[in-house]
């Protein structure tokens, strides 16, 4: 059974509202949603990027998977929003809260420099406005071969027929560079009657230029790759991960001198070997899987 999940929900502020739309998209049968913190940086004055809140503070019990037996997986994103090069801060330590990093370029040099350089997961296409630049091939080649998906949301579809015929407009000129491959559908719904089920977005984006086959994976096994590709963004390529742990201090210690002497560090190195596959030659030598399979072998120390 395919596993469904919605990369891009975006946070809201008000908790009921939030609440709903979690519901909604366990009810429909989403397995993993993300929700998505949007920063927009400004050259007027220099703006803090948003800190995620922990879920366990804005749902107080999570919501069980429609036709399963586990809770929704709810995980935190980031997108920044560039008309600059400045505005990406690749070294950024605010980064490293988010599960998943994204951005949306608003020029060709940008999207060239997403595609190519940044560090990123997602790259998101604009749905609300005519694109600023064309696409081309060779940035978005590249961009597969790193790994980093597109994304296409169809939400502004639902709420504008203007905004309708952008989105099928930039999603089909995006779909012709790129053959339908490394693209995720996610509904960016800020209330819950604008989300869809998977296999309504699946017939939604036959729409946009997608075969059968790629508009199921643009809600499944894209998704996932999306995933295994910011774990080994976050943890150097799959080599190793460092959580920081504190033990407590035994009654008596001085000052407290005893408990910030004794900060551990726990190394999890996390091996990743790499088995080369000939996916001609296999079932699933029509996907977009990336060329190797991945085992990962954790080691706590």
């Amino acid at each position: 059974m395919a596993v469904f999940m919605d990369l891009n929900v975006p946070f809201l502020p008000d908790r009921s509202d939030l609440r709903s739309v979690v519901e909604t998209a366990a009810h429909l049968g989403f397995s993993t949603i993300a929700l998505n913190y949007v920063f927009e940086p400004t050259a007027k004055k220099k703006q803090e990027i948003p800190t995620p809140t922990p879920i366990n503070e804005l749902i107080d019990q999570l919501p069980m998977v429609q036709g399963r037996s586990r809770p929704i997986r709810v995980l935190n994103r980031l997108t920044v929003l560039m008309s600059d090069a400045s505005h990406f801060r690749p070294n950024a330590p605010e980064y490293r809260c988010f599960d998943l990093l994204a951005v949306q370029p608003t020029s060709e040099k940008l999207f060239h420099a997403a595609c190519m350089v940044y560090d990123i997961d997602i790259i998101c296409v604009p749905m609300t406005e005519k694109l600023p630049f064309f696409f081309k091939r060779a940035p978005i080649n590249g961009a597969i071969d790193r790994g980093v998906v597109f994304e296409v949301s169809y939400s502004a579809a639902i709420r504008d027929s203007t905004m309708r015929r952008y989105t099928i407009a930039n999603a089909v000129s995006l779909m012709e560079s790129c053959k339908g491959k490394s693209v995720i559908l996610s509904s960016a719904a800020q209330k819950a009657l604008e989300l869809r089920g998977p296999y309504d977005v699946t017939n939604l984006a036959l729409l946009f230029g997608l075969s059968d086959g790629d508009a199921k994976e643009a809600v499944s096994s894209t998704c996932r790759a999306a995933l295994l590709h910011a774990e080994t963004r976050r943890t150097a390529s799959g080599i190793i991960y460092t959580t920081r742990s504190q033990r407590e201090a035994p009654q008596g210690s001085e000052d407290g001198r005893f408990e910030s002497s004794h900060l551990y560090r726990r190394y999890r190195c996390l091996c990743c070997v790499a088995i080369e596959l000939q996916w001609n030659k296999v079932m699933m030598s029509e996907s977009n899987t990336p060329s190797g399979l991945y085992y990962w072998i954790v080691i706590y120390a």
